[in-house]
Formats: C-alpha cells, sequence, structure tokens
C-alpha cells in the first residue's frame, strides 16, 4: 500500500483557503490595539517573573492591565454599536 500523505501536504500546503481572507484582515486590523496592548502586559509580567516587584513594576503592571481593559471595553462599544440598527444609538 503507497501513502500519498506527502504529496497531500504537498498540495495542501498553497491551497487558497490558508490564507486569511479580506474580512479576517480587517478584523485583526480593528483588533491589533487590543493585541499590542496584551503584549504589553505579558512583557510586563515576564519582566517581574523572576524576582519581587518593585514599586515601579507594579505601576507598570497596573498601566498595561488599565489599557487592556480600555482596550476590551472600545472593542465591546464598537461591537455593540455596529450591532444597533440604524438610527439607534
Amino acid at each position: 500500500m503507497s501513502h500519498i500523505v506527502t504529496l497531500q501536504d504537498a498540495v495542501t500546503a498553497a491551497a487558497d483557503f490558508m490564507e486569511p481572507t479580506d474580512a479576517e484582515l480587517d478584523a485583526i486590523e480593528q483588533e491589533l490595539p487590543l493585541i499590542l496592548a496584551e503584549v504589553d502586559l505579558l512583557d510586563v509580567q515576564i519582566t517581574t517573573l523572576d524576582r519581587t516587584p518593585s514599586v515601579l513594576d507594579e505601576r507598570r503592571l497596573r498601566r498595561a492591565r488599565r489599557r487592556v481593559l480600555a482596550e476590551r471595553a472600545t472593542l465591546a462599544n464598537q461591537a455593540a454599536t455596529a450591532s444597533l440598527p440604524m438610527g439607534a444609538a
């Protein structure tokens, strides 16, 4: 019995469905501020893993958390506004 797994991988590696659509790219672009805020929060969390957080570290953590929450609220508000019928605001 001959397996065609490697041939199948070669065929599906360049399939059109593997590329993001324009709608997906637009959604990523809309969520980019939140993604960047979460990356910043993760960066701050990583820097405090191997040591006791200083006052400055705690301030950076609070700021990064607030920024993530603010970006999430902005996205939620945009989604709620987009789902309202025309004229309702």
